[in-house]
């Protein structure tokens, strides 16, 4: 039962998808699909909107170091003795109970929207911004999808982290001390270097998520403007929905 598993879920839809990628598939012509070799690579290699899409990918997955900055700082403060911690570690997680799909029309389309303007919107309108349009310049759209989608799985960073501190001998921390290192010292000196295993597993996961980033994208801006928030997948999505392009996709 597990290998039959392993073959219908895995196996198959990769043998599947290497045929579909080597053929002409387009769902509107009547022809059906039809074996083209290598044209679909060929036009990928001189496809400038893929070449964008793979572009603004790296930038996307760029913005991991960031992240991973932040939901370390955040373990750091939910792993001292401060007051209200448990309320602090339920209200840090709950961004993560939420789907990118939820966050992407909560924010995206609710909060951050011209027209009607959106609480956001009027905020910065009220301290003096006259155009907030953040969706209508490349480099701000973009730096908006990165911001929702770090908001949504910083958490997850964190609570892996934060997993890994509350793992470290108390006694390592406390002959630190004894030997004269603290504060910052005793970070780089002891606390880092134990959580690199756990960092390093955070960082490859979260590489997996950013590399499947599409859902907030198609929702928010479709890739937009002009392309400048695509991500590899969003533009597969779009080829295969929009277009009906099963085979280039």
């Amino acid at each position: 039962p597990a290998a039959l598993f392993v073959v219908s879920l895995t196996v198959f839809p990769l043998l599947f998808g290497l045929v579909i990628a080597f053929s002409n598939w387009n769902l509107s012509n009547p022809a059906g699909r039809q074996f083209n070799g290598f044209d679909n690579l060929a036009q990928m290699w001189a496809d400038p909107f893929y070449w964008n899409a793979l572009t603004n990918m790296v930038w996307y997955c760029l913005a991991i170091l960031p992240e991973y900055v932040v939901a370390f700082g955040l373990a750091l403060m939910l792993n001292a003795q401060i007051r209200a911690r448990k309320f602090f570690r339920v209200a840090f997680l709950l961004p993560l109970m939420l789907s990118p799909v939820a966050v992407s029309w909560m924010i995206g389309k609710s909060m951050l929207v011209i027209q009607p303007a959106g609480p956001i919107i009027r905020l910065l309108r009220a301290v003096g911004f006259e155009n907030p349009a953040l969706f209508s310049t490349g480099w701000t759209a973009k730096a908006v999808i990165m911001a929702m989608d770090a908001w949504t799985f910083i958490p997850f960073m964190m609570i892996m982290i934060l997993a890994g501190l509350q793992a470290i001998p108390k006694e390592l921390q406390e002959a630190a001390r004894v030997d004269g290192a603290t504060g910052t010292r005793a970070f780089w000196e002891v606390t880092f270097p134990l959580m690199l295993p756990v960092s390093i597993t955070a960082l490859l996961i979260r590489l997996i998520f950013k590399l499947k980033l599409a859902d907030i994208i198609i929702n928010v801006t479709s890739g937009g403007p002009g392309g400048a928030t695509d991500s590899v997948t969003s533009f597969i999505f779009r080829e295969y929905r929009a277009r009906s392009n099963v085979g280039y996709g």
